[in-house]
C-alpha cells in the first residue's frame, strides 16, 4: 500500500432509500443476530438485499470459495445495490481473494464496510483497485452494538464532512505528528497476508491495529514476523484500537515500545474500533493526521462523495 494511489476511488455516500447488499465472505453466521443487525440498517432508513446463497454452508464457511466471490462480485456489479456490508468475519476472507474481479471492483466502486476477517479484503480492494473502504462493524455485530457504534456508521456512510476521532482515553507510547493514508485492520489476519501477492507494503502509511483473543507473545511474534518480512519499513505511524480479551494492556504497550522503539514514529493507543464494546467506523486509504500528543485522528478529506 504505497503513501499515494493514483487512481483513488471515493464511493459515493448513501441517502435514504438506497439499497446495502450483503456479503457474507468468510465464516457462515448466527442467523437471529444477523436479522437483528439487518433490522439495525434498516432503521437507519436503508434497504437491505440478502442473496440466497449468503445462506449457504460449506464446513465453517458460508459457502465455497468460489460461490462466496460471485456473491461479492455480483453485488459490486448491480448498480441498484449502493454499497455492500459483511455479514461475518471469522476466517475465510482470504480465501475467495483469487476468485474475486478486481475489474468489477474498480469499474463499480462503492461502500464497502467490515472488520476482523475481512480486513484482507479492505486492504486488498484499495492496495488493488484504489476503492477507500470502511473498517467498521459487520451485521452480526450490529445487533447488540452500542449507539456510539451506530451514529459512526451512518456517518461515515452518508456524510461528506471529513471523520475526526477525539480518543476519550488516549495513551500516547510515542509522542509526535504524522500526516498519511490509514491502512491496516485485524493484526492476525493481515499477518496471514506475507508472503502473498495480496500483502501492502504500508509504505508511508499510518499503520491501524487491532486484535481480539491473541495473547501478547502472539501479538510480539505477530509484529516481529512482519518487521523481519519489511512489511512495516518506513511506515510513519501507528494508531492502536481495541485489543479486546489480549492480557495486560501495559504488556501490549511495552510489546509495541519494543517493537517500534527504532522507527521514531508516534504511536497513539486507545481508539474504540476493533471487537470492543464500540467499534467506530473509519476510511481506509484516505490520508489523515495521527496526533498522538492531543489524542486525535483527523481525516483530511471526506470518506465519500
Amino acid at each position: 500500500m504505497a503513501s499515494q494511489k493514483k487512481d483513488l476511488l471515493i464511493p459515493s455516500k448513501l441517502a435514504p432509500g438506497d439499497t446495502i447488499g450483503i456479503i457474507a465472505p468468510a465464516a457462515h453466521f448466527d442467523k437471529v443476530r444477523f436479522q437483528k443487525g439487518v433490522e439495525v440498517l434498516e432503521s437507519m432508513g436503508f434497504r437491505v438485499n440478502i442473496p440466497d446463497d449468503v445462506f449457504a454452508q460449506s464446513g465453517y464457511f458460508a459457502g465455497t470459495d468460489k460461490q462466496r466471490a460471485d456473491i461479492l462480485n455480483y453485488l459490486f456489479e448491480n448498480d441498484s445495490i449502493k454499497a455492500i456490508a459483511c455479514a461475518r468475519g471469522g476466517f475465510g476472507s482470504i480465501k475467495i481473494l483469487p476468485f474475486l474481479d478486481l475489474d468489477i471492483i474498480r469499474n463499480h466502486p462503492k461502500i464497502f464496510v467490515g472488520f476482523s476477517d475481512v480486513s484482507v479484503l479492505l486492504n486488498s480492494f484499495f492496495e488493488k483497485t484504489g476503492l477507500v473502504a470502511f473498517h467498521g462493524p459487520v451485521v452480526t455485530s450490529l445487533s447488540n452494538s452500542d449507539q456510539k457504534t451506530k451514529d459512526a456508521l451512518f456517518k461515515a456512510i452518508t456524510s461528506d464532512i471529513p471523520i475526526k476521532i477525539n480518543v476519550e482515553k488516549p495513551v500516547s507510547i510515542f509522542s509526535g505528528l504524522a500526516s498519511g493514508i490509514i491502512a491496516g485492520g485485524n493484526l492476525t489476519t493481515l499477518s496471514h497476508l506475507i508472503g502473498t501477492p495480496y500483502m501492502p507494503l504500508f509504505k508511508g502509511c499510518i499503520l491501524f491495529l487491532e486484535d481480539t483473543g491473541e495473547a501478547n507473545y502472539r501479538i510480539d511474534r505477530m509484529l516481529t514476523q512482519m518487521k523481519l518480512a519489511g512489511c512495516l519499513d518506513s511506515i510513519i505511524g501507528v494508531a492502536l484500537g481495541s485489543f479486546d480479551n489480549c492480557g495486560s494492556m501495559d504488556e501490549l504497550y511495552g510489546v509495541m515500545e519494543t517493537i517500534f522503539k527504532d522507527f521514531r514514529i508516534p504511536i497513539l493507543a486507545g481508539f474504540d474500533i476493533g471487537h470492543g464494546e464500540t467499534n467506530i467506523t473509519i476510511p481506509l486509504g484516505l490520508e489523515a493526521t495521527l496526533d498522538a500528543d492531543k489524542g486525535t485522528l483527523s481525516f483530511h478529506v471526506s470518506a465519500v462523495k
